[in-house]
């Protein structure tokens, strides 16, 4: 499995909002993305399309207007690396359901195993284990 930019700099902009939450000097400022952007060094018209996309999942809320930006949904503590990993790359590493040799494949359970461990990982790291 090879995890894509567009991963990366999901999960490095959530972070980026996850330290901002827990803040005690910002607090729950809103935080926009050209900020995001010159900061953690992404790309900003990259960094928009996925913002759209985490918000959609309801990991973010916009907020609009001269302060406007985007917060945390849910807590650190509630928002996995899995949670944003799997909006932007499958996590399997090999993708079995149309393999003609599906039924008769002796290697499908390693597969399988290496799919159950990437998840187990991604989902066992929070937001808030990162910031730490």
């Amino acid at each position: 499995m090879k995890v894509s930019k567009k991963a990366q700099y999901a999960l490095t902009a959530m972070v980026h909002l996850a330290k901002q939450a827990e803040s005690p000097k910002r607090g729950r400022r809103a935080v926009s993305v050209r900020e995001i952007s010159n900061i953690e060094k992404l790309p900003f018209e990259f960094l928009s399309k996925t913002f759209s996309n985490l918000e959609r999942a309801k990991l973010v809320k916009a907020k609009h207007g001269a302060n406007g930006g985007y917060i945390l949904a849910k807590n650190s503590n509630k928002i996995t690396a899995k949670d944003i990993v799997e909006l932007t790359d499958s996590i399997n590493a090999v993708d079995c359901r149309f393999c003609s040799k599906m039924k008769k494949c002796l290697t499908k359970t390693v597969w399988g195993k290496v799919d159950q461990a990437v998840a187990k990982t991604l989902a066992s790291i929070t937001l808030s284990d990162l910031v730490r």
